[in-house]
């Protein structure tokens, strides 16, 4: 999220395009504790979209 220079508030938006409901304290919270699933991790790097990373290829 740094490299990428997205907020927390700005991925919570981006992710509710793609359907997914996460709140901002709830973003902190699975970011603080490391509790998170793969699945929720792609989502996150869906909705950043890196450079360089093709999540088709995943």
């Amino acid at each position: 999220m740094k490299e990428s220079e997205v907020t927390r508030a700005e991925l919570v938006k981006r992710l509710k395009k793609h359907g997914l409901k996460e709140t901002e304290a709830g973003m902190t919270m699975k970011l603080k504790c490391g509790t998170f699933s793969a699945t929720f991790l792609l989502a996150c790097l869906a909705a950043m979209e890196p450079e360089g990373v093709a999540l088709k290829e995943i």
